[in-house]
């Protein structure tokens, strides 16, 4: 078998270890005679594997007994909707943070629901950089605090959790997994699977308890918290398998020695990358240094008439998915959890013979 490395934004890179065991599973999973696709969600084995799963990202997050944990679908985006339409009422403000596209599509869509407020917004400088937290326009009478811890586009991320005397709401699609977090400094926490929990079609949600009851009763049923809160995920028919895969992923994070370790290497991993660029003249990154992203790393080519030969001879290498996102061009290399050091250091070695053969 030949395997690429996969440098993907999302659907991102599954570590082989958990792509192997989903391969025998397929078939027959937990001598059921039915792969995990077919079998019911009500059955005692698929009820097992979903608390299974909550205990296990409980424990990697250390998340407090008075959370919910919630595997809702419709990814990052129909969470977007849920944060307004369950924290606030029409005429309520909700302050928004923007340093990102994700960051000001989840302000977009808010402003459908609520008096949604940007308090701060990077666009000035082309989304490079976070703003001084003592510059944001907040309000005390805010339903809750909306920001992006980071943005897969860009490459930009915070390295800090804001002071936030509201509900501290954040989509942390791009960065969940991939350290430890204080979890008791939010009020929601969300993440769409296809970065580092599994394939698109499922969601994490965290939340606290405290926030549950805050939904007005006029809003569709599948569209609160509660209702999934109350029925373990299973307010419909959950989508099994990505649950399935992210249980899978879950397990494949506590055998590497869990959150902790997993910082460790992907701090080396994205520092040894932005080493590699910044010593060179023929690569640069546009992020300022202390807002640069660990899980997504652009950089450009001095010469972008070069940019289609690096991602032809790359993709030769076996170094995929590396063409930046189409609002910004250049090149992403985007190095999540299953993102091997391997890998990182195969593009590091491609990237010096590039600039060799072509600077």
């Amino acid at each position: 078998m030949s395997r690429v490395y996969n440098f993907s934004a999302g659907p991102a890179a599954l570590p082989l270890e958990v792509l192997d065991t989903i391969r025998e599973d397929i078939p027959d999973w937990q001598g059921t005679g039915m792969s995990v696709m077919e079998i019911s969600h009500r059955s005692p084995e698929f009820v097992e594997l979903a608390a299974r799963a909550e205990a296990n990202v409980r424990e990697l997050l250390s998340i407090p007994d008075d959370y919910s944990v919630l595997f809702p679908q419709g990814g990052a985006t129909m969470q977007m909707a849920m944060a307004p339409l369950n924290l606030a009422r029409r005429e309520q403000r909700a302050d928004y943070v923007i340093t990102g596209s994700w960051g000001k599509k989840a302000w977009k869509e808010a402003k459908k629901f609520c008096d949604a407020h940007v308090i701060a917004d990077a666009d000035d400088e082309n989304f490079t950089y976070i703003p001084d937290e003592s510059s944001w326009d907040r309000s005390d009478d805010a339903a809750y605090l909306h920001y992006t811890p980071n943005e897969t586009i860009a490459g930009v991320e915070y390295h800090f959790i804001p002071e936030s005397d509201v509900p501290l709401v954040a989509d942390m699609s791009s960065t969940i997994l991939s350290r430890p977090i204080d979890v008791s400094r939010f009020g929601v926490i969300y993440a769409g699977a296809q970065k580092n929990i599994g394939p698109a079609g499922i969601t994490l949600v965290i939340v606290s308890n405290d926030l549950l009851d805050d939904a007005p009763a006029d809003i569709p049923h599948l569209m609160t918290w509660r209702s999934y809160a109350e029925s373990d995920s299973m307010t419909n028919t959950p989508p099994t398998f990505a649950w399935y895969v992210a249980d899978q992923v879950f397990q494949w994070l506590k055998r590497q020695g869990g959150l902790v370790a997993m910082a460790e290497i992907n701090e080396r991993k994205a520092k040894k990358l932005y080493a590699a660029i910044d010593a060179s003249p023929f690569y640069s990154n546009p992020v300022r240094k202390d807002a640069r992203s660990w899980m997504n790393v652009p950089f450009i080519l001095a010469d972008d008439s070069l940019d289609k030969k690096f991602l032809e001879e790359s993709k030769a290498e076996g170094l995929t998915n590396l063409k930046g996102h189409r609002s910004v061009g250049g090149m992403r290399a985007s190095i999540y959890n299953a993102v091997s050091e391997e890998a990182v250091d195969a593009l590091i070695q491609f990237m010096a013979e590039f600039e060799r053969t072509n600077g």
